[in-house]
């Protein structure tokens, strides 16, 4: 019963095979970019930071410091880019500025916090693997120290979001699955074309068919590593060339990164042995894929464009 249905949709499918690629090539490129086209009803709603189960209102200063920036990396149309308070300890963001619905900049609530006027990340209660941490102890002292940034550093992530967003980063991304599907699919037409495969035996084809899927996600895990690794390189290149100022603040920012993660190591015990490395770095979710640069190179890297600048 299922021999005819499936001739049926292999006939199906060499007929309208450009159309299909045609359609799998745009609903691929829709779903990647759909996060950044409304990041008012996603993005927002996953990383607005809550306190007393109301959403915590981005404080005045956080508002000048984040215009300062927009200002000292000569942004053209400041009212594209929209900060709101994040949880979490890093920056986030997703947009696209030319669009209605802009970007938006998710600031963290320790970058509001510092330990001279008294409020300190040390009032906040912070949980791992759901115990509190001690503020007071060793960890959670080199913790709170890791968790507050110079004005510098702060400026640098701040700026490494928006030239990341000014720089279609988002839409290159996305395009990544389309454009390797298309390449996947008309090569391997092509190859079978030229091999004479249409007119042999089923089960080669079948066989061929196999291996070209499995070196298409491989091509396609390679490709999009590689892609978001430049793209990380290329914003943290541009914020470094900004000034000096901004360049130290982004070795500053990695050196404490690395240096929270050591400690969310030590704190985590055997989970953080599989999250992070002994350097800092994040390990990989799986042996295959490496997704971001490691936060090792992106500073060295910015050591170095800081000492061609001297």
């Amino acid at each position: 019963m299922s021999s005819p249905f499936l001739w049926r949709f292999l006939s199906f499918t060499q007929k309208y095979r450009g159309t299909l690629l045609a359609v799998s090539s745009v609903g691929l490129f829709a779903a990647n970019i759909s996060y950044h086209v409304a990041p008012e009803q996603t993005f927002r709603k996953l990383y607005q930071g809550w306190s007393k189960g109301e959403p915590v209102q981005l404080t005045a200063k956080l508002q000048g410091l984040f215009q300062e920036v927009l200002e000292e990396t000569h942004m053209g149309v400041t009212s594209s880019y929209v900060p709101f308070s994040a949880f979490g300890f890093h920056p986030v963001s997703a947009g696209i500025p030319w669009l209605p619905s802009g970007c938006l900049i998710g600031i963290p609530f320790n970058y509001n916090d510092t330990e001279q006027d008294g409020v300190g990340i040390a009032d906040r209660v912070l949980l791992i693997n759901g115990k509190e941490v001690d503020w007071s102890s060793d960890a959670g002292t080199h913790l709170r120290q890791a968790l507050n940034l110079s004005l510098d550093a702060q400026k640098f992530s701040l700026a490494r979001e928006v030239f990341y967003a000014q720089g279609n980063s988002p839409i290159i991304q996305a395009s990544v699955a389309p454009v390797c599907l298309s390449g996947i699919c008309l090569s391997s037409v092509a190859i079978k074309q030229l091999l004479g495969l249409y007119s042999g035996p089923i089960l080669l084809r079948g066989v061929y068919n196999m291996a070209v899927v499995v070196l298409g996600f491989a091509g396609y895990f390679l490709c999009s590593d590689a892609v978001s690794q430049w793209l990380d390189y290329q914003s943290d290149r541009k914020v470094a060339a900004v000034s000096k100022s901004y360049a130290t603040g982004g070795i500053e920012f990695y050196e404490k990164i690395l240096a929270q993660n050591r400690i969310l190591r030590t704190l985590m015990g055997k989970q953080g042995e599989t999250m992070y490395s002994p350097s800092g770095n994040l390990f990989p979710n799986d042996y295959l894929r490496l997704k971001n640069a490691p936060y090792t190179s992106r500073r060295d890297r910015i050591k170095n464009a800081l000492l061609q600048m001297e």
